[in-house]
Parts: structure tokens; sequence; C-alpha cells
């Protein structure tokens, strides 16, 4: 029974493709973990928006295109839960992995058990909406310092977001730039960013996503005024230019200013062999590991220091530290033993306490 392929729905938000042509961090996530999950022998189906190319899945629509300009209203992700529940119907599965936000509301009426990723912080209302689901929905935190918010819901596992290392390059030679990827606003600390590698006396290469208005505000107030010779804004970088500047660059800097669950641009430049340079806020703990592929500053005033050091760290033991912790089969294994599992209603391996490193 424990060695059976599984039978996996798994449902990916509607706002991007999967997998995402530029921006879309959980499509890209969901799309590894399909095509993980089938290269182990898995049978999976994909419930999203598009047509789900070159994954090896069944895919379902719930609708024809992603949705990308409608995030931040209500009825697409209503209608996408929706259809959704009426396509799991139809569907025989062990179980249920949604990574939606009002997906899980339809948990109690399917016999499958469903896992529910939580990819934002459980911090306020969030936090407050899976604790009124209680059993309904067995929940899986990205980090153990996003569990750590809030420890009375029903969660039954911390696992890391992981990445295809083999697919990242890997260059030792780096060129002389720090990187800061992301999207534009302020808790991604952008204009700390700047400030940093310009006291460092380093120029900073700026790729973010700009295209929402509160993304264009925050642009205009705080990031514009900052620009000058020593800073590169090069816009939103699609996957291939993401890969390149990574590669290329000497460290990735991530001011963040608020406890992010994961950054997945973390391991991502750790593949690359890029020592990485951020506060310690949320998940940054658990991914950097001071002196051996990066290193962690309690305040934005001690960053320039950091930011001379890092070139001591050596890009192959980031490499190496990307493959052991963060690959995707080291993802997929520890999802392998949640949906087990909830198929054979006990409780999940020993993944209640802290993540091991």
């Amino acid at each position: 029974m424990a060695d059976r392929p599984l039978r996996i729905a798994m449902i990916a938000p509607p706002w991007f493709q999967v997998p995402p042509d530029a921006y879309g961090g959980i499509e890209q996530l969901v799309a590894d973990l399909v095509r993980t999950l089938a290269d182990r022998g898995h049978e999976v189906t994909l419930i999203g928006a598009g047509n789900g190319d070159h994954l090896d899945a069944t895919v379902l629509n719930t609708f024809d295109a992603p949705q990308a300009e409608r995030i931040g209203e209500s009825l697409p992700e209503a209608l996408h839960a929706a259809r959704a529940a009426n396509l799991l119907d139809g569907l025989d599965v062990d179980v249920v992995h949604d990574h939606c936000l009002t997906g899980p509301l339809t948990a109690a009426a399917r016999n499958a058990r469903t896992v529910v990723t939580v990819h934002g912080p459980v911090t306020g209302e969030l936090g407050d909406l899976y604790a009124e689901l209680g059993d309904a929905v067995e929940l899986v935190a990205i980090s153990d310092a996003q569990r750590s918010f809030r420890p009375d819901l029903n969660w039954v596992a911390t696992v890391h977001n992981a990445i295809d290392v083999a697919g990242f390059p890997y260059r030792g030679d780096k060129q002389d730039y720090v990187l800061f990827l992301g999207r534009m606003s302020h808790d991604k600390g952008v204009h700390v960013a700047i400030e940093a590698t310009r006291g460092a006396g380093q120029r900073l290469v700026i790729a973010a996503k700009c295209a929402e208005e509160p993304e264009q505000a925050y642009f205009d107030e705080y990031v514009r005024p900052r620009l000058g010779p020593d800073v590169d804004f090069v816009g939103e970088a699609d996957l291939d230019r993401k890969r390149e500047l990574l590669r290329d660059a000497r460290c990735l800097i991530l001011p963040v200013l608020w406890e992010e669950p994961f950054g997945l641009v973390m391991v991502e430049a750790l593949a690359c062999g890029t020592p990485v340079v951020a506060l310690r806020r949320g998940s940054v703990p658990e991914i950097v590991l001071p002196g051996e592929n990066g290193l962690i500053c309690d305040e934005p005033q001690d960053l320039p220091a950091a930011l001379a050091e890092v070139g001591t760290i050596d890009p192959k033991a980031c490499r190496r530290d990307a493959e052991r912790r963060f690959d995707l089969p080291v993802m997929a294994q520890r999802y392998e033993h949640v949906y087990r599992a909830r198929r054979a209603r006990r409780v999940p391996f020993p993944a209640d306490g802290p993540s091991a490193r």
C-alpha cells in the first residue's frame, strides 16, 4: 500500500501560467512539483488556468487563460475555487494539494483529504481563516518561521520550497555587481539595497517586477530618486535573463523588511553558486548559513560591511548546499510522506519539529 503510486490533484492559483513565463513563484513551484512527482511515478492532475504546457500531467482548466490582469479581485478567485471543486467531483484521487486562498473552503465536502501549502503569512485574517477551517484542511508550512506565528493551526509538516538545481547555471568566477531580484515593494527593501551597495562602494543591478500600481508608486517615491550611475534598473527579467543575472552576480542582496515566509530567490542564487547577504527576517536564518553560503545582518546599517566580506565565501559550497537541502527530489520526497500519511489517515513522518539542517 505504501509503495503504490499516488493519485494527486494539484490545484494552482488562477493568476499566472503554469509554468510561468516570467513572474510567478507559486506557479513555478507547482510546475516543478508536478514534474518531479510524475517522474517519481505518481499520477498527477493539475487544475489551473491556461494550458499547462510541458507538464507530464492531466491538465484541467478553470479558465482558458490566466487571470493576471484581475489580481486583487475576489470574483476570479471564487470562480476558480468553485470550478475546481466541480472538477474534483469527477476525479478519483488519494489527496488534493491546494495552493490557493479560497479553494480550501470546499475541502470539507470531499472524501479525499486536502493538503494546503500556505504560501503567505499566517498573521492576521489569513491565519484566522485557516483556524476556522480547523481539521478540514491539513496545512504545510514553507518555513518554521512562518509556522511559529500561529502554532495553533492544523500544521502537519514543514516543507521548504525547492528548485531544479541542475537547471540553474553555475559560475565560480563572478562579475563585479550585487543583484537585487524580486518585485518593487517596500517590504522587499529595494531602497535599502541601493543605500547598502552605495555605502559599500559597489554596483547594484535591480531586476524587479514593477507592473502594478502600488509597485509603480513605491518605485516613484523610494527608488527613482535614489537611482544613479552605480545603480542599473533593468526591469522585470524573464527566466533566462534571471538565471544569467544570478549566475554572474558576486552576491544576491535581500534586505527584506518583513517576516517573509520563504524567499525562493535565495535558493536560486545558491544554485548558481552566488552567496546571499540578507537581513535576519522570516525564513532567512533557515536558508542562509553564515560564513558558508552567505551572511546575515541584524540591521540595514550592517549590510555594507557584509557586502565587502561576502567575497570570501566559496561559490562551490553554495551550489552544494542548494543540492543538499533545496533540490526538487528533496521537496518531493517530503510531500510524498505527507500525502501517504493523509491517505493512510495517520500522523506524518517527523516534520513537526524544526526543519533539519
